[in-house]
């Protein structure tokens, strides 16, 4: 996946007590190879030696089951990904899935793009070295092919040539050393035998660490804590080691690259990071030319990529590669073979397909012990979900064990449960386990659950039972006289995953919801001893529809329309849908839940939101019901790129609510209509969004708005910060005064400044300022 990056903010200098940078040019200075120097010169065929090895270990690609004997070569199916640059600390509370939803409606053709090669490299005007980079994204998004692509090229000497060392070491195999006391050299020669030939200790060499997974990490990293090191042969801590070397204390001159998802993006200080990057995945021709490469009947790639389109919501997820990894092997199978069954529509029937698929190529594999699919599966979705509830992504032997998982039998269901045996090489052994995405460890989760209610009549979520999940004893005497209905399940489950403040139960609910309808007790009849009644999900659609009147998060209720979409339930947004296609929405009166199902279908719907206009969507202008809308349609506001809010009897609170939204997403818009509106000093909230690095506005409007000389003073200040993008700004009819106006003017003198248009005071027009 040859990946793009877009970098357009510079980053700040970090803190001396952070970073020990050196001035001198030892960070970017080749080695000379032919030099006399044998003590600290890398001599040619070590150096080719180690190149060979990482050729190895990194020219494949294993999906799945491929590391089974099938593996693909990395460059023939390599697909290039998108990469913006983000701002460090910014943490979603949302599920990672829901931030995928989000992204695949924003443009990115105002981004720069570079190579994922180009990382380290300033942009034009950037005089700043860049040390350490932080690249996020969320999981099977793409970033551990993205630094396997670029340690192949290094390898096979085609790009990053300046670099005369890279060493590729992922938190999942640096967890197993925790507990070792060595010296930064006595980590390496761990990894990398070929290193007691070199001294790393010296600065003599440009290298590259690259820590793959920090949400992976399981060390302490205690950055503030941890006693400084600037010795690489003294014995300590791995996390002191590590903690060290990414601050600068160690080996100031070497490259730092770590990857995250997000929401461990933050566990290394931002005043220690020069550049942040977010993986953002494919996009829509990207998916395609995954499809056909993916797929060699081109025949049937078209239909792959014709079915996935006619659903939203699988189109939406193939964003993220591993699951078009996962709707490949599904639907090359069942659509060449013209299996019987309804093609997959739904993510939940994707992955329970997927599920199935899997455990069948454990049947075509010599295995001697006799161990059930179902046995197994049920001990997996133990697994995944006690490490779900947990945060947990990836596991230890001990893990398994805690589930009754022999490590051998596990093995086996390759494309469930990957193990991860690095021996080649001299790569520290171990054996680390992980899902082949966090989406297939929710699903089997979801089963779990599911299973454990029709089965065993058990409610994972009830006090007794989790207290006996989590101590390995069940009191089976408790609950052996006590039903569960499944809608009773889904009622807790539900309250759950609104109770999470990161969402990352979101998911979950959606597949185990999707798990009770008919097509599915069908598929997984044989893992079933009973089935559920057909009143369970009216039950739940009804509970669902309650919890969507009542709670006041959007986001929430996003989530809640795809469990009905899940639960085959789309009553509420066929009925919005001929309210938008008609033009009437703004002549009904639309109840809570009603305009919940306006934000779902507009932010799932194909087409792009262009503009927002709150008269399309209230009729006669009333303040409260205004106001109402307003906070109702935030979502949708959040992702326009052209906002009119003109004489709306916008209120303080809704111009707070307003701009902490466009706060979230202020890249995307690009015109702002809020004349009319009697904002007065609020317009100081504004100013926070306006000098944000990467606010893009082009065209503000704030005609009639009681802007006083405070006000202007704050906004022409906020312009002044951020003076790339503003071309219009229209301040006519406010009460300005004479500091407002000098502001005002001295915009004019600016010869940075790039606003063409500027209408200020009452009848007073400016144009052609410079």
């Amino acid at each position: 996946m040859r990946a793009l990056s877009s970098v357009h903010h510079k980053r700040s200098e970090p803190e001396s007590s952070c970073v020990s940078m050196r001035s001198d040019a030892s960070m970017i200075r080749p080695v000379d190879f032919k030099s006399g120097d044998t003590q600290t010169d890398l001599s040619h065929e070590v150096l080719n030696r180690f190149r060979s090895n990482l050729m190895k270990k990194f020219e494949c690609l294993y999906e799945g089951t491929a590391q089974q004997g099938n593996p693909t070569l990395l460059n023939e199916i390599y697909t290039e990904l998108y990469i913006t640059e983000s701002e460090s600390g910014e943490i979603s509370n949302e599920h990672e899935v829901r931030q995928i939803e989000t992204q695949s409606r924003r443009a990115a053709t105002e981004d720069t793009q570079i190579k994922c090669n180009d990382i380290f490299r300033p942009l034009p005007g950037q005089d700043k070295p860049i040390r350490t980079v932080l690249t996020k994204g969320v999981a099977g998004i793409g970033k551990t092919v993205s630094v396997q692509k670029f340690i192949l090229d290094w390898a096979e000497e085609k790009e990053n040539q300046d670099v005369q060392l890279i060493f590729p070491l992922p938190f999942r195999e640096i967890n197993l050393m925790k507990d070792k006391t060595l010296s930064l050299s006595d980590l390496l020669h761990v990894f990398f035998p070929e290193t007691k030939e070199m001294k790393i200790s010296s600065d003599k060499y440009k290298v590259l660490f690259i820590f793959d997974g920090l949400d992976e990490c399981r060390l302490p990293l205690h950055f503030k804590k941890n006693e400084t090191l600037q010795d690489a042969n003294k014995e300590t801590s791995v996390d002191v080691l590590l903690t060290n070397l990414i601050v600068g204390n160690l080996l100031p001159s070497a490259l730092i690259w770590i990857t995250s998802r997000p929401t461990a993006a933050d566990l290394v200080p931002s005043e220690c990071v020069h550049r942040v990057t977010e993986v953002r995945g494919f996009n829509d021709p990207q998916k395609e030319e995954y499809f056909r490469k993916r797929v060699s009947d081109q025949s049937l790639a078209n239909t792959i990529i014709s079915h996935l389109k006619s659903s939203r919501s699988l189109y939406i997820m193939c964003h993220i590669p591993v699951f078009c990894w996962i709707s490949a092997t599904v639907l090359e199978k069942m659509l060449s073979e013209a299996e019987s069954g309804e093609i997959p529509k739904t993510l939940t029937q994707m992955y329970t397909h997927f599920l199935i698929l899997q455990t069948n190529i454990k049947h075509e594999k010599d295995y001697e012990k006799n161990v059930t699919d179902e046995d197994m599966i049920l001990k997996l979705g133990k697994l995944a979900f006690q490490q779900l509830v947990k945060g947990n992504v990836i596991f230890y032997e001990e893990d398994l064990r805690e589930c009754g998982i022999d490590v051998t039998e596990a093995s086996v269901y390759s494309g469930l449960c990957t193990q991860i045996f690095r021996e080649e090489f001299g790569w520290y052994q171990g054996k680390v386990f992980c899902f082949v995405h966090l989406s297939v460890q929710e699903h089997l989760a979801a089963l779990y659950v599911h299973l454990s209610c029709i089965n065993n009549s058990i409610n994972v979520f009830d006090p007794i039972t989790k207290q006996s999940l989590g101590s390995k004893v069940i009191d089976w005497f408790q609950l052996m006289f006590k039903h569960v209905s499944l809608s009773a399940l889904h009622q807790r489950a539900v309250d759950e995953a609104l109770q999470s403040k990161n969402g990352h139960l979101d998911l979950f609910l959606r597949f185990l919801l999707g798990l009770s309808v008919e097509s599915h007790q069908i598929l997984l009849q044989r893992l079933m001893t009973q089935t559920s009644r057909s009143d369970s999900n009216e039950e739940t659609v009804e509970y669902i529809k309650k919890k969507i009147r009542i709670i006041n998060s959007p986001e929430k209720s996003i989530n809640l329309f795809h469990c009905l979409n899940e639960l085959g339930d789309r009553s509420l947004v066929e009925e919005i849908q001929q309210y938008l296609k008609s033009g009437r929405i703004k002549e009904v009166k639309l109840s809570s839940s009603q305009w919940s199902a306006v934000v779902f279908v507009l932010l799932t719907s194909e087409e792009k939101l262009d503009e927002f206009n709150i008269n399309d969507f209230v009729g006669q202008v009333n303040k409260t019901e205004t106001l109402k809308v307003l906070q109702k349609l935030l979502p949708v506001i959040k992702e326009s790129r052209s906002v009119q809010l003109s004489y709306c009897y916008l209120t303080d609170e809704g111009f707070a609510a307003l701009t902490s939204a466009l706060r979230s997403n202020p890249e995307h818009l690009r015109e702002l209509s809020l004349s009319g509106n009697k904002i007065g000093e609020s317009v100081n909230l504004l100013s926070d969004v306006l000098q944000n690095p990467h606010c893009k506005l082009e065209k503000l409007w704030l005609s009639y708005c009681g802007v006083t000389d405070e006000g202007c003073v704050a906004l022409t200040s906020a312009l002044r910060s951020n003076p790339e993008h503003l071309r219009e700004l229209d301040l006519s009819g406010n009460k300005i005064g004479h500091s407002g106006m000098k502001c005002l003017s001295d915009l004019k003198n600016d010869p940075q400044y790039k606003l063409k248009t500027l209408l200020y005071c009452e009848y007073i027009f400016i144009s052609s300022l410079n």
